[in-house]
């Protein structure tokens, strides 16, 4: 079938209402409606997401904000600015500290276009909390519809600090048009047809999205199930691959004798689900991040899951979600197969030309427990 044909049944692919995928996306760009002083490349196009580049000054501010329905973005960097400085040629954002970078891409949004944003899954698993910022937003990472205007990353290292420079790509844009379905019977019909996730579900476990938990007693090859980020590790620099030594960053974490895992106040943990995820080519995922009725613990930073990941054909078979966590205030036990989590799937307006998988050289396709693609393997 053609990416241009539609399907146009309720709540599958080809229907006016879900996300853009990548040529769709491309489009966009050529009509002005994604925008930017300096060339779009064409590695920034992902199959359902574009990532948005840093551009030269990155502002220290006092504290995370919203500028609310009466304020721009600039207005209140202007009232809460520490200091500003040029990132064009390498500059070193503090872990514990708050910084705002204006981003080279701009919108022109038709009515109909709304958008939302989330960290790179590499950003997510330094534990690098990121979140977009509209002017007149009231929300965090959400561009309403037919917004016009700037974009700004909110940065806040919380375990590494990091070393970013002009055009470092941190986070990532999901364009929708309409209102895409998401309805439970719609996700009941996915599971059925599709096996979004490898375990047997019933009718009552999906509600708001696919369960998904945190697999705490490995693989019975070895006892290794996630990782915990060393509190005073080195400098990252966010724009290199394979570069850096795990242990240098990261203490492994082993699996108990009894049932579960604690996790401590405070520290960072990479761990991976215990189920294997499908997104199919037709559909897009968002991963919802937390939920204060699972327990006073965040669950996954970076929340994208595009079209083909996870899908065999695309190389994918067997990919487990990557999960960041972070418990708050007091020790809690994750016990195995503990919903810690949930995909809420959105069809595509159309098949998307561009897949997740071996073709885009993808690099967490066919993945088990892993961390971002700055550490070497």
């Amino acid at each position: 079938m053609r990416s241009e044909e539609k399907l146009h049944l309720p709540g599958t692919p080809g229907t006016d209402a879900g996300v853009l995928p990548s040529q769709a996306l491309v489009r966009l760009i050529r009509s002005g409606a994604i925008r930017s002083a300096e060339p779009i490349t064409d590695d920034q196009i992902q199959p359902a997401s574009i990532d948005l580049r840093l551009a030269s000054t990155a502002y220290r501010v006092r504290a995370s904000f919203l500028p609310g329905k009466n304020s721009t973005v600039a207005q209140r960097i202007d009232a809460l600015t520490m200091h500003a400085f040029d990132i064009s040629q390498g500059a070193v954002l503090e872990r514990g500290c708050v910084y705002i970078v204006p981003l080279l891409e701009k919108l022109n949004l038709s009515d109909d276009h709304s958008a939302i944003g989330n960290p790179k899954s590499s950003t997510g698993r330094l534990d690098v909390f990121t979140r977009l910022i509209t002017d007149h937003g009231v929300e965090f990472d959400q561009v309403r519809a037919g917004y016009r205007g700037p974009l700004y990353a909110e940065i806040a290292p919380r375990t590494f600090s990091v070393l970013v420079r002009k055009g470092s790509k941190v986070s990532q844009l999901r364009v929708r048009r309409g209102d895409p379905p998401r309805s439970d019977e719609q996700h009941v019909k996915l599971q059925r047809e599709h096996g979004l996730i490898d375990a047997q579900l019933n009718r009552e476990d999906i509600k708001k999205g696919i369960p998904i938990s945190v697999d705490v007693e490995g693989d019975g090859v070895n006892d290794l199930i996630g990782y915990r980020a060393k509190a005073h590790a080195g400098l990252i620099d966010v724009d290199k691959k394979d570069h850096y030594a795990v242990y240098d960053f990261w203490e492994p974490v082993h699996r108990r004798q009894a049932s579960g895992l604690i996790l401590d106040p405070g520290e960072f943990y990479i761990l991976a689900s215990r189920e294997a995820v499908r997104v199919p080519t037709g559909y897009a995922a968002e991963m919802i991040a937390y939920d204060t009725l699972v327990g006073e613990f965040r669950v996954h930073y970076a929340g994208f899951f595009d079209p083909g990941f996870g899908e065999p054909e695309a190389g994918g078979e067997g990919a487990r979600a990557v999960l960041e966590v972070r418990s708050f205030e007091v020790p809690f036990i994750v016990e195995p197969g503990q919903v810690v989590g949930r995909l809420l799937y959105e069809p595509l307006i159309e098949l998307p030309e561009k897949v997740y998988g071996r073709e885009l050289n993808s690099s967490y396709q066919k993945q088990g427990l892993r961390l971002s693609k700055h550490f070497r393997v």
